[in-house]
């Protein structure tokens, strides 16, 4: 791959895949199990709220998706998808301000697993939008100077 090829390759949009799918696709991974939604000890109620939880995870993850690759990609568009990327994994974050809850079931420690995936995701959002809004910044120069 030349050197310019390489710098017009959308690393960006890349990492912001990487998270979107890593939603979409982990939600199942982490939660279609015996500790979760087969989890006896859970009521029907729970086990709701954990399966529009994996729902949720699967529609922003297309929904990132969708404006990261759409034709006519704009500054507005990365944003958009990178805003929508993030949100499975901010909302994560935030249930430490909620009472009484834990990372994970009794007689499990609260030892947070989910940050060794959260955190990086985010990460990748973060860095992928930043390098991707410099090469459209970029590309966009170099059409409009042609």
């Amino acid at each position: 791959m030349s050197d310019r090829n390489r710098r017009n390759f959308p690393w960006g949009k890349v990492l912001i895949s990487l998270s979107a799918a890593g939603t979409g696709v982990g939600v199942y991974v982490a939660d279609w199990n015996e500790s979760h939604i087969y989890n006896p000890a859970w009521p029907p109620h729970a086990k709701f709220h954990n399966a529009q939880t994996m729902s949720m995870g699967v529609a922003l993850g297309v929904a990132a998706l969708y404006y990261l690759w759409k034709p006519a990609q704009t500054r507005a568009s990365l944003a958009t998808a990178a805003t929508i990327a993030s949100i499975y994994g901010l909302t994560q974050l935030s249930v430490v301000f909620y009472p009484g809850i834990s990372s994970v079931d009794p007689p499990g420690e609260n030892t947070w697993p989910q940050l060794m995936t959260t955190l990086p995701s985010l990460g990748f959002v973060l860095t992928g939008y930043l390098i991707e809004r410099r090469r459209i910044t970029r590309d966009q120069y170099v059409t409009a100077s042609a």
